[in-house]
């Protein structure tokens, strides 16, 4: 069972050397299309749309970062902002097939040092329950006295 725990370990570490996350201005609709479906993040609503929606996503962001290897998208991240002195992280996902190796991390990594670059001095995030203890690692916590809301 250790041995095994190694190669996974040693898979993990491999898989990270390829991984490259960049912030972008463009990117492939399609890859990113089905990491939004594999998220569960897009409806029927979305696929009969804007054919140019994903564009207009990146476009309107603040940073968009995407993972990837040799040119296939993994996982992506993105902040909304004025620019000046707010920014909300939202849809970071990473593919199913690579969850579990560090590739979330390097993509918050990737975002929140683009936003501290740009000198914005409050950052915060929407968490799905599941996921809370990952974003605690980034210094980030509930907000008390504070609940979201979305408008139905």
């Amino acid at each position: 069972m250790q041995e095994q725990d190694t190669e996974s370990v040693e898979s993990d570490q491999q898989t990270n050397k390829q991984v490259k996350v960049d912030v972008v201005k463009t990117a492939d609709r399609d890859q990113l299309k089905n990491l939004y479906k594999e998220a569960g993040w897009w409806t029927q609503y979305e696929d009969s749309a804007d054919p140019e929606l994903i564009d207009k996503i990146i476009q309107g962001s603040f940073c968009f970062a995407v993972a990837s290897i040799n040119d296939r998208i993994i996982g992506m991240g993105r902040a909304i902002s004025d620019g000046a002195s707010d920014a909300y992280i939202q849809d970071v996902t990473v593919s199913t097939k690579f969850r579990g190796k560090g590739i979330a991390a390097l993509i918050m990594d990737t975002l929140i040092q683009f936003l501290k670059d740009k000198n914005i001095g409050w950052i915060g995030l929407v968490s799905e329950p599941k996921a809370v203890s990952f974003y605690r690692r980034y210094g980030l916590s509930q907000m008390a006295d504070y609940v979201p809301f979305i408008v139905k």
